[in-house]
């Protein structure tokens, strides 16, 4: 049969153009040839010729990429033109079943090439950006807008009309070119490129300038942005080396946080009214509701398509029931110009065209809704930048008086950061399903309707009924979790004063006590997360339970109600609609609650926005831009001099008639009239009790409103250092130049005086070390000493010091005095103005302040108040005299300084030791360390921890993994069961009407109670199968921290030098709380989804096996997607959540120096630096949001191409309708679960990671408890003398580390009292450690009284020994637990020890006595009063031999001398070692063993050692005096 152009029908004359050349049909559609080919002709060679130049530069560089005018309109035109010459093509093929009329499809198709190239060609002018070459598209639009023109008019002259859809499809094309060419003369009309004398220059957009802006979405064309091709290279380069940082640039101005603040504070500002606040709902609508309305007509669209699918399967399987060979008469009648025109509806009666149109549906649909979601979550990350903005510019503004009055806590600001602008942030990303899901409920209900008539409403009934319920789940969910959240946190507040009093529990043996107290609040965890585990399943079952009841009301009702038998077509869209009517009713209740929660957090915002604020202190704007600009342009030193000329002035301030409050007209300061001198030492000194200083430094740059007062202020630079010591999470070096220029030689002299060197030389990195809250713990005087420092630094005409001496102790207050203030300010004649308590110093003042009451008693120079004020300057001389005092006990200290720097060189030798022991024995380690370098990254970067899967899995016990197993197997077997029989159901009736008798309904009825038995079963199994994936997930929780608490706390001492505390709690914390909530229900999710795309394809493959063979490819495809994709997604969630913890922290550091902040009026830079912060935490946010977009778009593509496969293969094969319908809709699944199946899969590996960290702990050794000596062996009341020999002992503390103890031997006779002294590191405290057993006795042994303590169980040795440590130690509780926490002494017992050690009166004044509560680390109690506590626990102990490990190191003299007298006193009787670091406090010793290096160098009684002039011991005596 030869295939002509026009048709080879006999007897017909084609080619005769009798009546016209233009009434030749045929003739007509060759004319429409031309200008398709024209287009072909012309751009081929110059596309051709581009590409080869480009060849060389083949990734262009975005700063070229402008967009033409109309550029999204052009983009979706070509798009809808596509889409009709597909159907045009269809519309040919399908009306030429019978005759071979080329000319019907073939300039169709050669239109749709020809479309195709325009766009294609138009994207290379656009990023080569030279439109000349576009009059070529002109042409060819203008050309085939008048040949299509020319084929609509003579179908119009031949009555043709819009019942005929060649006729329709013709005037769509002419409307459709003629807008092309309206676009096409729109750019000329723009760019001028033609036709005008001067054409437009223009220049891309600042940010396509700028090389650092990556994130390319808002730029690139709209098929790019759609399918989000731009981030190939990015995910594809994942695979390779790491995303980091750098690689994901900057944003581009539009989605700054700037840039969405300012449009944010616009609308909210515009509301302002003295009547009303403004609402920030109105204010949010106003800056971003232009994006949600775009974003919910995309979704809407998006909804819309959706019912195309089973509208289209209930088409093709109802078509391939019935013949589809319509009758042959029907269209010789319909015929013009020789050819056949069908109608509309005959086109969708065809199978083949209905899977074609099936497959653009669903590419449609999921583009929309994708595009949805893309744009809700860059509003919802806009809207947050905006809102953290806002709170920032609050903050700022605050008045201190709403954070000290309590007003505005710091948590609630944290929490505002933290909880409230992510709750808004969440909801707008859920917004569109607000006004979008009842759209889609109703449309659902009624194409129900038309498919099933009334039996529909009753399923949808079912579905409505059962809506509120999942409701009330969701809710009492979050409660449950609120719940879990206090217990964990009760539960991680006793981990960690465990973990930091480690070393004492095991020295008391009261482990595990403690770790029972732990042990028992995670009981009542696990009893709040088992509800929690049972309202999710209980979430989970109505999820898959609900479509499954709902299917079941239907169509039992439908086969007893309904006349008319239910065809497969009808049975299986029902289903498919079931399926789509359950998400949105799943989602609303979600929606709800977060609706709710938005409000909440409007509210909390509102009230922030709206509390009190600073007045208005233009003073101090202008000022700030000023500092900024001279910080930036010149050094400060000529600026000095001109301002000191300026004031010829003798003072610099003066406040007359001042009344200061910190808000709530309480007086704080009242009546002040006072005078500072400029460049001179002012004092300001008074008594603590009555009024805190500072208020009065704070005043001068804070806020507190003078409610009336005249304060004259010039525009002086300030310095300030705070009283509370305020750091920055930075380097030291930043914390001290803060903002200011570096100057090398002014930071060493500032260095010096602070005396910060020998701190910063034990630092790990020097001055770069990270300090702050985040970075390592300085203690108190470090702190301070750094904030003064940053006071110092700064080149500023003022600079007031709040109590600068606070937390230091002498020597470093007289160097500070000396050095800092009195030679390196008052050489700069800077004006000093400094709040002290310390008197000692007025001498060296110019000028004093006394306050008193909140007033001032007297100013002038001590001179004038020595002569003026006797009594005054009388009170002043017995308090130096009194501070003389303590100086000299302070002298003989060793100093708090030395202390504070032991304690930092301590941290660092253990993680140092840490360091070293790790790159030894590490060698698993390499997969332990997330650091991925180079050599393991393809391999391992792409691989799913499959190990670590077990190892929970096996946690949580055999048989839940079995029972796991088998019910989800099950589930879905009957899943698939139930639609199996509902395609027999169907397919069973007669098609012939007519033998519907009462045999037929009979016989159609049968089928039920099968169906009923089914969907039974099915519901049963949903509810075990979410059961039991929680509950698996519960066991295994409970395992894992139930091992790891007992691994930890049995751990030898040397494990918590070298592990850093903070990576302990973390795996209580963060990483329990993953292996606790988040695995058990990405498990679920998982299994769930790969199980359902498996059996998808089980039902497919088994309805059309040729669907096999397409499979391969598809397959494939999957794999490199999900490979691709986990890794890249990983690489952006550690980049979003290492972004995050910086900003969160800098709100809450911020909101801390406040003070700090306004008085050196940093407000701009501290402004600059969190809009960076926010910047770059978005930044990450939207890889990662546009990394699941790109994942989702290609596994939906994916879907709808399974979709249209199984179609196809079901139409070719023709195989029974019931069968092909059940295939359909489970390949519709497929589409929706496709990417369940992969992101869960990259989050279960990111998850994992927690599981394998707690795994790296569990495998770490425990102490040897046992001992080789049986507990019965040992004597009651052993050791009864005291008695102790150490023979030729060598210690370690690890077998990988140098001894430090070396061949001791001593002999100590019962009740002796010994004396232990050296210089640090002599091994002192190691000795202590032996008696016990903590450290690697490794050679020679200690006996105590006939018993080698090395064979004895550890639980006995320590529980018979007692010990006072350097650092009291005391645990949140009560008095008597801190005792006596096995709860075995009497009242009486207890009270007799408290007595002795002299705290019985102070335990008796505590409401409670022994039950007094006691707070964390004991706060509440004095150090003094702590080192007694722990001196009366040894005494309860009763043991015969007491050990003290300089135990007086941190307390003052008094105490001291209690302690040395009760030992002498209550411990006469007993063995008494005490290790001493201040020698005078063993002269009264019987022996005195003094220790140099890990050995003993000598030895005898304290007398003899003393007349030996050479000795070690008479040296130290010297030294000390």
């Amino acid at each position: 049969m030869a295939l002509s152009f026009c048709g080879n029908d006999r007897g017909s004359n084609a080619y005769s153009v009798d009546k016209g050349v233009l009434d030749n049909g045929c003739f007509v559609d060759a004319l429409n040839l031309v200008p398709h080919v024209f287009l072909l002709f012309i751009t081929f060679p110059i596309l051709f010729i581009g590409w080869g130049s480009q060849s060389s530069k083949v990734q262009i560089h975005h700063n070229t990429w402008l967009h033409f005018p109309g550029h999204s309109l052009r983009w979706i035109l070509t798009f809808t033109l596509l889409f009709v010459h597909v159907c045009e093509i269809a519309e040919g093929i399908v009306s030429n079943t019978w005759s071979n009329h080329l000319h019907l499809f073939m300039p169709a198709l050669m239109g749709f090439i020809a479309a195709t190239t325009s766009v294609v060609y138009y994207h290379n002018i656009e990023t080569a950006n030279f439109p000349k070459l576009l009059l070529a598209l002109f042409i060819y639009w203008i050309l085939a807008f008048i040949t299509k023109m020319i084929k609509l008019w003579k179908f119009a002259d031949a009555s043709l009309g819009v019942q005929h859809l060649r006729f329709c499809i013709t005037a769509l094309l002419v409307v459709l070119y003629g807008l092309l060419m309206a676009v096409e003369i729109n750019v000329i009309r723009v760019r001028k490129y033609v036709f005008f004398a001067n054409p437009q220059k223009v220049k891309p957009a600042e940010d396509l300038q700028d090389l650092g802006v990556r994130f390319l979405q808002p730029f690139v064309n709209l098929l790019s942005k759609s399918t989000y091709w731009w981030m190939n290279p990015l995910i594809i380069g994942a695979h390779k080396r790491p995303i980091e940082l750098k690689k994901i640039g900057k944003l581009p101005i539009a989605m700054r946080a700037l840039t969405n603040y300012m449009r944010l504070k616009d609308s909210y500002e515009e509301q302002r009214d003295p009547d009303k606040s403004p609402s920030i709902w109105k204010s949010m609508y106003r800056a971003f509701g232009g994006s949600i309305l775009l974003s919910s007509t995309l979704r809407y669209m998006a909804d819309l398509l959706g019912f195309a699918g089973p509208l289209c399967i209930s088409g093709i399987v109802e078509h391939l029931d019935n013949s589809t060979e319509i009758d042959r008469t029907n269209k010789t009648a319909n015929m013009t110009f020789g050819v056949y025109f069908m109608s509309s509806t005959e086109l969708l009666q065809n199978t083949s065209v209905l899977a074609v149109l099936l497959f653009l549906a669903l590419v449609l649909q999921r583009t929309f809704l994708q595009a949805s979601y893309y744009v809700t979550i860059e509003t919802g990350i806009n809207l947050r930048g905006a809102l953290l903005a806002m709170i920032y510019n609050k903050i700022l503004r605050l008045s201190t008086s709403n954070m000290s009055m309590g007003e505005m806590t710091l948590s609630q600001i944290n929490n505002l950061v933290a909880i409230e602008t992510n709750q808004l942030m969440w909801f707008l990303f859920l917004c569109p399903n607000l006004w979008a899901m009842p759209v889609q409920i109703i449309m659902g209900v009624i194409l129900l309707y038309y498919l099933l008539g009334d039996s529909a409403l009753i399923g949808a009934g079912v579905i409505l009924l059962l809506a509120p319920v999942q409701y009330l789940i969701a809710t009492k969910l979050a409660d449950t979790q609120k719940s879990t959240l206090d217990y964990s946190t009760d539960r991680l507040k006793k981990t960690t004063e465990i973990l930091k009093g480690i070393k004492l529990l095991k020295l008391y043996a009261w482990e595990n006590i403690f770790c029972d107290r732990v042990e028992e609040t995670r009981g009542k965890e696990l009893t709040s997360l088992k509800t929690f585990a049972l309202y999710t399943s209980m979430s989970i079952f109505m999820n898959a339970a609900i479509p499954i009841a709902a299917v079941l009301a239907t169509f039992v009702t439908h086969a007893y109600i309904e006349e008319v038998r239910l065809s497969p077509a009808k049975a299986f869209a029902s289903l498919a609609l079931f399926h789509i009517l359950v998400t949105p009713l799943f989602l609303l209740s979600t929606v709800v609650r977060f609706a709710v929660k938005a409000l909440v957090s409007v509210q909390k915002l509102s009230e922030f926005l709206q509390s009190d604020e600073l007045g208005d202190d233009s003073w101090r704007n202008t000022e700030m831009s000023m500092s900024l600009e001279v910080g930036k342009k010149y050094k400060h030193h000529g600026d000095v001099s001109a301002h000191t000329q300026i004031c010829t002035l003798s003072r610099v301030q003066s406040v007359n008639d001042g009344f200061f409050t910190w808000g709530s007209n309480l007086s704080t300061l009242s009546d002040i009239n006072i005078r500072i001198p400029t460049g001179q030492l002012t004092m300001i000194v008074g008594q603590v009790e009555l009024t805190h200083l500072p208020t009065s430094c704070q005043k001068y740059f804070d806020d507190s409103p003078p409610m009336e007062s005249k304060t004259e202020k010039r525009r002086y630079s300030v310095a300030y250092a705070a009283q509370k010591s305020w750091l920055l999470n930075a380097t030291v070096e930043e914390n001290i130049t803060f903002g200011s220029p570096f100057n090398k030689q002014r930071y060493k002299a500032v260095i010096d005086a602070c005396s910060l060197q020998p701190d910063i030389d034990l630092l790990p990195f020097g001055d770069q070390t990270e300090i702050g809250e985040r970075g390592i713990n300085l203690s108190g005087g470090q702190r301070q000493r750094i904030c003064v420092a940053r006071a110092l630094y700064q080149n500023t005409n003022i600079v007031f010091l709040d109590d600068p001496f606070s937390a230091l102790d002498i020597h470093l207050s007289d160097h500070l005095m000396q050095e800092g203030i009195l030679k390196f300010l008052q050489d700069d004649k800077r004006t000093v103005v400094l709040v002290t308590h310390k008197l000692q110093y007025l001498i060296h003042a110019d000028w004093i302040i006394a306050m008193k009451d909140g007033s001032v008693l007297r100013e002038g120079t001590l001179k004038d108040i020595q002569t003026h004020d006797v009594e005054l300057y009388e009170h002043w001389k017995t308090l130096m005299n009194r501070q003389d005092q303590e100086l000299e006990k302070e002298t003989e200290m060793e100093s708090q300084t030395t202390l504070e720097r032991k304690t930092l060189r301590r941290a660092f030798y253990s993680r140092e030791a840490k360091s070293q022991t790790d790159d030894e024995d590490e060698e698993e380690e390499v997969e332990e360390d997330d650091d991925d370098n180079m050599s393991t990254t393809t391999s391992r970067r792409s691989k799913i921890p499959w190990k670590m899967c077990c190892r929970y899995l096996s946690s949580g016990g055999f048989l839940m993994v079995f029972l796991m197993v088998l019910s989800k197997l099950a589930k879905h077997s009957v899943m698939v069961a139930i639609d199996y029989w509902l395609a027999a159901w169907t397919s069973s009736n007669p098609h012939n009407q007519s033998l519907w008798s009462s045999l037929g309904v009979l016989q159609h009825r049968s089928y039920v109670p099968v169906f009923i038995i089914l969907c039974g079963a099915a519901i049963a199994l949903c509810l075990i199968t979410s059961l039991t994936v929680e509950f698996l997930g519960v066991a295994a929780a409970t395992n894992l921290h139930h091992n790891l608490l007992n691994k930890i706390i049995h751990a030898p001492i040397r494990f918590f030098d070298v592990t850093p505390l903070g990576q302990i709690l973390n795996r209580f914390s963060a990483d329990t709380n993953i292996i606790d909530q988040h695995i058990p229900q990405t498990l679920e999710s998982l299994t769930r989804s790969t199980l359902l795309c498996l059996s998808a394809i089980g039902v497919i493959a088994f309805v059309t096996p040729a669907f096999l063979i397409a499979l391969v490819p598809l397959t494939v495809a999957f794999y490199f997607i999900q490979k691709y994709f986990r890794v890249a997604s990983k690489d952006l969630q550690d980049l979003d959540d290492s972004t995050q913890l910086p900003l969160l922290c800098y709100f809450s550091e911020t909101a801390e120096g406040l003070t700090t902040i306004r008085a050196f009026r940093h407000e701009a830079r501290f402004k600059q630096r969190m809009l960076e912060l926010t910047d770059t935490n978005n930044t990450a946010y939207l890889f990662l949001s546009a990394a699941n977009r790109w994942l989702e778009v290609r596994t939906d593509y994916l879907g709808a191409v399974i979709v249209l496969t199984a179609a196809v293969a079901a139409i070719w094969t023709s195989s029974q309708s019931g069968l092909v319908g059940l295939g359909l809709t489970y390949a519709l699944t497929v589409t929706n679960y496709l990417n369940w199946v992969v992101r869960n899969l990259s989050d279960l590996e990111v998850q994992m990671a927690a599981v394998k960290k707690v795994n790296s702990f569990l495998s770490t050794e425990s102490e040897n408890y046992e001992g080789s000596m049986d507990v019965s062996q040992v004597p009651k009341d052993w050791p009864q003398h005291g008695e102790i020999k150490i023979q030729d002992l060598c210690v370690r503390y690890d077998t990988m580390l140098k001894p430090v103890l070396k061949h001791i031997n001593a002999y100590i006779n019962p009740g002796q009292k010994v004396g232990i002294c050296g210089r640090t590191g002599s091994g002192k405290s190691s000795l202590s450690l032996a008696f016990f057993n903590m450290v690697d006795v490794f050679e020679g042994k200690i006996v105590i009284d006939g018993i080698d303590i090395c064979k004895l169980p550890l639980q006995t040795l320590r529980s018979r020994l007692s010990i006072i440590l350097q650092d009291p130690v005391l645990f949140s509780g009560s008095i008597r637990l801190n005792l006596d926490p096995e709860c075995t002494c009497t009242d009486d017992r207890l009270w007799e020890a408290l007595e002795i050690a002299q705290l019985k009166n102070m335990v008796k004044a505590l409401p409670g006595g022994l039950d007094a509560v006691v707070t964390e680390g004991g706060e509440n109690f004095s150090v003094g009063q702590r080192q007694l506590f722990c001196l009366a626990r040894a005494f309860v102990r009763k043991s015969s031999i007491l050990i003290m490990d300089e135990a007086t190191a941190s307390i003052d003299m008094a105490t001291e001398n209690i302690l040395q007298k009760v030992v002498m006193t209550a411990f006469a009787d007993r063995t008494v070692v005490t290790i001493a670091h201040r020698v005078h406090t063993i002269l009264t010793a019987d022996l005195v063993i003094v220790m140099k290096r890990g050995s003993i160098m000598e030895y005898g009684k304290p007398e003899i050692l003393m007349e030996q002039e050479d000795s070690l011991f008479a040296s130290f005596v010297k030294a000390d005096m």
